[in-house]
């Protein structure tokens, strides 16, 4: 796998993988550093001013896009926006564009052999939190597409999988 396709893996990875999805055992097999400290991290602001006293460091705030090549963009947004309620990127000023709840976002990288995504050629899998996930998959399946509800409930919440027309991962997660 070249440098460049690695390192994007890794960017998508850390933007859309989800510590949330996997259960503890799995995680630890999945996840690139399953050594890490579970204590929690410290505040932005303790971590930010360190043991000199320093001034606090910039952080991101959140994800602000999500930006793919697809084999029919117009289409891919179009479904995304039917099935999954997401509003399309406005093309004028007068439009808005989708805002998303606020909530959880995991971060996390899986190794590029890591089986999680399914189909071995995708590099990403978006996980959307969604409030009802029997009436999401409800939804869903109407529409005629086709949906894995993960059977065994989690402490963190419930899971359900999907690709889109493209055969892009998703996974719908109800958090408890």
């Amino acid at each position: 796998m070249s440098f460049k396709r690695r390192r994007v893996l890794q960017m998508l990875s850390y933007a859309f993988g989800s510590s949330f999805v996997l259960p503890p055992i799995e995680l630890a097999v999945e996840a690139q550093n399953p050594a890490q400290s579970s204590t929690p991290a410290p505040t932005a602001k303790a971590a930010a001013k360190g043991e000199s006293g320093a001034t606090e460091r910039e952080k991101v705030a959140g994800i602000g896009g999500f930006f793919f090549r697809a084999h029919d963009p117009k289409a891919l947004a179009n479904w995304y926006q039917q099935h999954m309620g997401i509003a399309l990127t406005p093309t004028s000023s007068d439009a808005t564009v989708w805002q998303q709840e606020a909530g959880p976002t995991s971060f996390t990288p899986f190794p590029e052999t890591s089986h999680y995504f399914g189909d071995p050629q995708k590099v990403w899998m978006l996980n959307f939190r969604v409030h009802n996930l029997d009436k999401m998959v409800a939804q869903l399946r109407a529409a005629g597409i086709e949906v894995k509800v993960d059977p065994q409930s989690y402490p963190y919440g419930r899971f359900a999988r999907l690709n889109d027309p493209e055969g892009n991962p998703l996974q719908l997660w109800q958090p408890s």
